[in-house]
């Protein structure tokens, strides 16, 4: 700030000077006047004018100061109160430009909570016609027919229900309850969503569960469980997905393997990113990069922490570690 407050007074200051070194300089010229009387002034002036520099220094930068370091713009209580009409002016625009943020902010929540909610009942009035779409599909008697169908299906049941809780996400806190939940159950009903696509690739599960509950919130866990599961069935050919749950140190714990292409060294730190598909396989254009972001952003807010280990054409391995059961104390008050 000192350096700002010379900067803005730096033509006052060197003012001051060339008056002093041209009255230095007449005195030279002109004999009459006494050469050490005119010192004597400037040396006496000066150190008047650097004391007046630090009073106003501390004055004048205090309300510019006060900008500076504040940290909520949005709270106009804690602006520091303008003393001169330059800031009167500076403090006036602020407001002016407040005020206008905080109207454009409320419209831009109204509208996207407008667009998000229009969305969420598109989503929903969808699963109509879809659920009726899957029973007609049922009824096909052409096994090759029905297996594409149920694939281009499923598809799509797995992207509306990407959107719907890509939504849901942000508010994933108001959404949440935790309770003590059946392994076996939600894990063969998301494995039975996923049967068609199974058996049309030859993709079989082993399941070994031996810790058989864990606390958590159902809708959550499945959706997670469902992002794992899709990529393993997605990028395998012709080989089984081993699920398997225990517990160690009081914590449990679910594992999902695929033997698939696995995931390249230099995509590893960012398959978590919101977008991210691969940096090998561009043909891959049905990839929306949009589960395993989603997926980490619900477990984050279960305190689950999901750990990756993958070798490139060999598999990949996905952990869930959940957290203790005292960690979930919070959660359930909510």
């Amino acid at each position: 700030m000192i350096k700002l407050f010379i900067r803005e007074r730096l033509s006052w200051i060197l003012f001051f000077f060339m008056m002093h070194l041209f009255m230095l300089f007449i005195a030279y010229i002109d004999s009459s006047i006494p050469v050490s009387s005119i010192l004597y002034i400037v040396f006496i002036s000066s150190i008047v004018f650097l004391i007046f520099c630090v009073f106003r220094y501390h004055k004048e930068t205090k309300f510019y100061q006060g900008l500076k370091d504040e940290e909520d713009f949005f709270d106009s209580s804690t602006l520091s109160h303008p003393l001169r009409p330059f800031e009167k002016i500076v403090q006036r625009n602020l407001m002016q430009q407040l005020e206008q943020a905080k109207k454009d902010g409320v419209q831009t929540q109204l509208y996207v909570t407008q667009e998000k909610d229009e969305l969420l009942a598109w989503i929903h009035e969808i699963k109509t016609p879809l659920t009726a779409m899957h029973l007609i599909i049922e009824r096909l008697e052409n096994r090759e027919v029905k297996a594409n169908l149920t694939f281009e299906w499923l598809r799509i049941h797995f992207l509306l229900d990407q959107q719907l809780h890509q939504k849901r996400i942000f508010f994933i806190q108001n959404d949440m309850y935790i309770e003590h939940l059946d392994l076996e159950s939600l894990i063969f009903t998301e494995i039975k969503t996923l049967q068609a696509w199974c058996m049309q690739k030859n993709i079989g599960f082993d399941v070994d569960l031996q810790a058989e509950r864990v606390l958590c919130d159902a809708k959550w866990l499945s959706f997670i469980m469902r992002q794992l599961l899709t990529n393993a069935v997605k990028y395998s050919e012709e080989s089984d997905v081993m699920i398997r749950s225990y517990e160690h140190r009081g914590q449990v714990y679910i594992e999902v393997k695929d033997n698939g292409r696995g995931i390249s060294p230099q995509d590893m730190p960012r398959i978590f990113e919101k977008g991210f598909t691969s940096t090998t396989q561009h043909e891959d254009g049905r990839a929306t990069g949009m589960g395993l972001y989603l997926a980490q952003k619900a477990a984050h807010a279960l305190s689950i922490h999901i750990g990756v280990q993958s070798a490139l054409n060999e598999g990949t391995t996905f952990t869930l570690a959940f957290p203790k059961s005292n960690d979930f104390v919070d959660m359930k008050s909510m």
